[in-house]
């Protein structure tokens, strides 16, 4: 079994098994269809195998790294601290520690930690595509891009792939080509791409493995904090890191630590914002003193699902340590009311022309901006893109102002329908936020083609809602008038009647 051998080790990378120590959950001559030194089975019975061992092996790592085998106080709800404190001493959250945002939640706080939510995001992304399609699984290394996609099944979004470095790149249509996998997809090809898998000796299935686990915990029901979401940043951060003013001091690590903090930087979003968690005295506002809630929970998270995954336990201590400690500083950095701390910053930086892209401190705080930057690119795209996006966040906007109206709270900033238009929601959003962040981006990068682009993007899609939200303006003021007439008329009418 030379395949599964590889791919499933029962060792720890680097370790090398002893005589007698069975690589399977299972002794091999049990298996139906084994014989010795042969391969016997046929792809459908080699597929079942290859999950059950997938299962076995997931369980028991699963059992080790949540706790589940300590004690039974350990699985405790809310009321407990679900933090967990590795080998580098970083605190890492364990997966689903915390619940999807309930309406229960506001009533009884207290039955917080029995309340859940199964996940009900299917990996569409099958075993016979992925080993069909995996020229590792068949034993060949490939010398050009390796494509997890089947040629025949998913032709277009391999075609996409090919232009994932433009930034017309439609993430809508790339994750129905991929059968709602973009993210996984997506970070697949550009780990391969960007040379990580090599450089860091990464195993392609629990890399994988990874992805799911990262694309599986954003919530589906969320119109905008989503997978797609997700996806859409890493694509975009993609492009940033293209750019030859920070390209060409780049490392594997800083690419590395872009493209992981772009795909994890919002993962599992409850759907509401920060000051909704506080008001409402949820357990995850208490756990991080309302400072940077959603952040901390979304790099707390990541860092779980590292360690769950194993996907980096064959590096040294070290380098997973500052990789985890790296990853916080980035996702912590998306917070938005750290805006003006990174813009004041980035200003005297650019002012007094003191950047060294050779220090790595230089490096990390340009990766920060340029997260920042991926994280609120949407008003930059193509006006049908940039107006999905807007659609999408201003619904979830919505969504929780319902919530707070229902429950007698205060209504959050933007988040009435009645009152926050989607226009003067976008307007004011690209004029105090968007735009002062891409025209220092853009002065760093020197004025290049994507630069200019973005923001000949963002100044048309402005002067686009300026004209809906005039456009509305008109049309209440046409009702308005058409009432008032109407009114006016039937008071007349009534006078006439009198006798």
């Amino acid at each position: 079994m030379p395949v599964l051998e590889r791919f499933f080790p029962a060792a720890e990378p680097g370790r090398r098994r002893r005589t007698g120590e069975e690589p399977m959950p299972f002794p091999m001559g049990s298996l139906p269809g084994y014989q010795q030194g042969t391969l016997a089975w046929d792809l459908p019975e080699m597929i079942k195998m290859v999950k059950l061992v997938w299962k076995s092996k997931g369980e028991l790592r699963g059992a080790k790294h949540r706790g589940v085998l300590e004690s039974e106080d350990a699985l405790g709800g809310s009321a407990g601290d679900a933090r967990v404190r590795g080998q580098t001493g970083v605190l890492s959250e364990r997966r689903g520690s915390y619940p999807f945002i309930d309406f229960r939640l506001l009533n009884n706080t207290t039955l917080s930690g029995e309340i859940g939510t199964k996940k009900k995001v299917k990996r569409l992304l099958s075993f016979q595509r992925y080993f069909h399609a995996s020229r590792l699984l068949r034993g060949i290394v490939p010398q050009a891009s390796l494509y997890l996609l089947d040629e025949d099944y998913l032709g277009q979004a391999r075609h996409m792939l090919s232009k994932v470095g433009m930034w017309d790149f439609d993430i809508f249509l790339f994750d129905r080509l991929t059968n709602g996998n973009s993210l996984v997809t997506l970070l697949c090809h550009l780990f391969n791409v960007h040379g990580l898998i090599h450089h860091f000796q990464l195993d392609m299935v629990t890399l994988h493995r990874f992805l799911v686990m990262v694309q599986e915990d954003y919530h589906s029901q969320n119109p905008y904090h989503n997978a797609v979401h997700a996806a859409d940043v890493t694509q975009a951060m993609h492009c940033y890191l293209r750019e030859p003013k920070l390209a060409n001091f780049l490392t594997p690590s800083d690419i590395m630590l872009g493209l992981l903090a772009a795909a994890a930087h919002d993962v599992d979003h409850p759907g509401v914002n920060q000051p909704f968690l506080i008001k409402t005295k949820h357990h995850l506002a208490s756990l991080y003193q309302n400072v940077s809630v959603l952040e901390n929970h979304h790099w707390r998270s990541t860092i779980g699902m590292l360690r769950e995954s194993r996907l980096l336990a064959h590096l040294p201590k070290e380098v997973t340590q500052d990789i985890e400690q790296q990853l916080g500083s980035l996702i912590l950095a998306t917070d938005i009311n750290r805006q003006n701390e990174f813009l004041i910053r980035l200003k005297s930086h650019l002012d007094n022309q003191d950047l060294r892209l050779e220090d790595a401190q230089d490096r990390h705080f340009m990766l920060q901006i340029a997260l920042k930057c991926a994280d609120i690119c949407n008003p930059c795209r193509l006006w049908d893109l940039s107006k999905q996006w807007s659609e999408r966040v201003c619904e979830e906007f919505y969504r929780q102002g319902d919530l707070e109206q229902k429950f007698e709270l205060e209504v959050s900033p933007l988040c009435n329908q009645q009152k926050d238009t989607i226009p003067s929601i976008q307007i004011g959003f690209m004029t105090y936020i968007v735009e002062p962040l891409f025209e220092r981006w853009a002065q760093f990068t020197g004025d290049t083609p994507l630069s200019e682009n973005m923001l000949n993007h963002l100044r048309r899609n402005k002067a686009k809602w300026r004209s809906l939200l005039h456009k509305q303006h008109s049309s209440s003021r046409s009702n308005d008038h058409s009432g008032q007439v109407t009114g006016s008329q039937e008071q007349t009418s009534n006078k006439e009647e009198t006798p």
